[in-house]
């Protein structure tokens, strides 16, 4: 199967879009969320938190595939 150039470029975009949607995803859950989440799922290895912030990637990963599946 060849790959055209344009094909490749919007999926690079794409790409580059969805983990900006994660970045700023995990930004807004860590300022919701009472406490710093990073330091909760590192230092103090609180699984439910991890479970939680997981989730929460799942289902923007979902979205963005939504959103470029159309």
């Amino acid at each position: 199967m060849v790959t055209s150039l344009p094909v490749l470029l919007n999926t690079l975009l794409y790409a580059g879009i969805g983990i900006v949607v994660f970045v700023v995803g995990f930004i807004i859950l860590d300022l919701l969320t009472p406490g710093k989440l990073w330091e909760q799922i590192n230092e103090k290895q609180n699984n439910a938190v991890a479970i939680f912030a997981g989730l929460v990637a799942l289902g923007l990963a979902i979205i963005v595939a939504a959103a470029i599946h159309g």
